[in-house]
């Protein structure tokens, strides 16, 4: 017999699902890249959207050491494309179309939400002061965790965080390392694709076309039945 359960907590990637910084977090990777005599490919995509920017700028000095031209430090490309990012994040956060009101509703609702990112603690404390800290009860930076994404650990640190079972749980995400993240953890996802990537429905896992489709009802409906 299906099992039931209700909705618990709603919990939000960041980057490219409630705000339009994925194109500028690609903006950097690709300037970082150019500096460095790098011409990145479509294949570099699944080492750039999504993940850190420790595992970004690890592909990166991977690249560059290939071509043997020593400049290829990790440390010194992450903390560039860091210092890159939030300068771009500080001056042109913008919240994607619908996110604002379904944080409204799910707040409304009396429904906790988090944020789990993939970015740094100071990339996302700038985008809570421009979306509003008051719409999460949790959030997970990276660096926070001991693994991040496609990892379920930031995931399972939000979770914990709340008194939540994953089960009860639906997670929005936009890439397959974040639903990767997620599901490992146990939530269901509900998945907003990059305009780069291709994500197919699965088992507790819906796609829509952006955030305007998705209301309190869609989400309780991902975890209802089991």
């Amino acid at each position: 017999m299906p099992v039931r359960t209700e909705l618990r907590a709603v919990l939000f990637d960041m980057d490219g699902t409630l705000v339009d910084t994925e194109r500028l977090w690609r903006r950097t990777v690709e300037e970082e890249a150019v500096g460095r005599g790098i011409a990145l490919t479509d294949a570099d995509l699944a080492f750039v959207l999504g993940r850190a920017v420790e595992d970004c700028a690890a592909h990166l000095a991977a690249r560059a050491e290939g071509r043997g031209d020593g400049r290829g430090e990790a440390a010194a490309i992450g903390d560039s494309l860091e210092r890159r990012f939030t300068d771009l994040v500080r001056g042109q956060v913008v919240p994607l179309p619908g996110a604002v009101e379904l944080l409204a509703e799910i707040h409304a609702a009396g429904i906790p939400a988090a944020l789990v990112s993939a970015s740094p603690r100071q990339v996302v404390d700038t985008v809570l002061d421009a979306l509003g800290r008051h719409w999460f009860t949790v959030t997970v930076a990276a660096g926070e965790t001991a693994r991040t994404k496609p990892y379920p650990d930031p995931y399972l640190a939000a979770l914990t965080a709340l008194g939540a079972a994953p089960a009860s749980c639906v997670a929005v995400e936009d890439t397959p390392t974040g639903i990767a993240s997620a599901e490992g953890a146990g939530c269901g996802v509900v998945a907003v694709p990059a305009l780069t990537t291709t994500i197919t429905p699965a088992p507790r896992r819906t796609v829509v076309r952006s955030l305007l489709d998705v209301d309190v009802a869609l989400l309780r409906g991902v975890v209802a039945t089991r």
